[in-house]
């Protein structure tokens, strides 16, 4: 079977990406009626999961996915790796591609992904870097095509850190069709991966990103709120960011300027009282743990296209 790596969201054609999409959401059918009774397309087959980042939902979903596709996945730490103790990652990702089908990679330095993927001879997966959070906003996108139906021509509101997970979604917007508004302070503003992404969107004239100085331009007639965390791993300026982003709370007084039917989103962990109130977070427009599930889901399909089974 032909394989592929599933490292960015901008290396991959619209098709192919609402070709991942409608596979998710086929495969979260048969999850609820079907379970244990799927088409098992990846039996037999290994993943090898490596976190040198910790994780809830992306350790948990990939494990589970794999699993109901009928293969099995092992969990690795750099510390179970002789990577932790300097090998070099071009000899590691040959090595792993002699014992497993496929690698999932969660780290902080983009580059290791890429050279992981460069030398590997299985598919490499992004399930996480400083860069990029692309299984993330898969499980977004899938979130809000559950609930909404397409998100093409949907309003879209960042609001907080361009952090990885919002290159992401300037990512999916410029494949997908949907306007993204990014309301970010400019000391955490967009980084130069975003300009050059809005750069070649607006040079496509597709004019789907748009970065607003006022809280209000993203908010009015939103279709999904999406916000995240303050402070990431790895952030060692907490103070200061809890007073830079304290104006971008997701409260309710700013969730009434959406649509009536707008849905909010954090990609979890949520700090409740600071990057969003408890009573957004818990209240009836958000779908947080409908889009935690939907990591499972969509990863799911993600995992059994890079193996070449959809």
């Amino acid at each position: 079977m032909a394989y592929r790596h599933f490292i960015d969201l901008d290396s991959l054609s619209s098709e192919t990406i609402s070709h991942i999409l409608s596979s998710a959401l086929a495969m979260k059918t048969e999850f609820k009626e079907l379970r244990h009774k799927a088409p098992k397309l990846c039996e037999g087959q290994v993943l090898a999961s490596i976190f040198e980042k910790p994780s809830t939902r992306t350790r948990l979903s990939f494990d589970v996915a794999m699993r109901d596709l009928g293969g099995s996945c092992i969990t690795l730490s750099s510390n179970d790796l002789q990577l932790g103790r300097g090998e070099s990652i071009a000899d590691t990702a040959r090595v792993m591609s002699r014992y497993v089908d496929a690698i999932m990679l969660r780290t902080d330095a983009h580059q290791k992904l890429l050279d992981l993927a460069e030398f590997a001879d299985v598919p490499v997966i992004n399930g996480l870097t400083d860069h990029s959070h692309p299984c993330q906003i898969m499980a977004d996108i899938l979130t809000f095509v559950e609930k909404r139906g397409s998100i093409e021509g949907a309003k879209v509101a960042w609001i907080g850190d361009c952090n990885n997970v919002a290159l992401s979604a300037v990512h999916a917007a410029t494949k997908l069709g949907f306007s993204l508004y990014i309301a970010a302070p400019k000391e955490y503003g967009p980084t130069k991966a975003m300009e050059e992404a809005v750069k070649a969107d607006q040079k496509a004239k597709k004019n789907s990103i748009h970065f607003v100085e006022k809280l209000d331009d993203a908010f009015v007639d939103a279709d999904l709120i999406m916000t995240d965390t303050w402070v990431s791993m790895g952030d060692e300026d907490e103070e200061v960011r809890k007073k830079v982003f304290a104006p971008y709370q997701v409260n309710s007084e700013m969730m009434k300027l959406a649509s009536k039917d707008a849905l909010f989103m954090h990609c979890l962990p949520a700090y409740r009282g600071r990057e969003v109130t408890a009573e957004v977070l818990d209240g009836p427009q958000s779908v947080v743990f409908d889009e935690a599930e939907n990591r499972l889901h969509a990863q799911k399909a993600i995992v059994a296209w890079s193996l070449g089974a959809i």
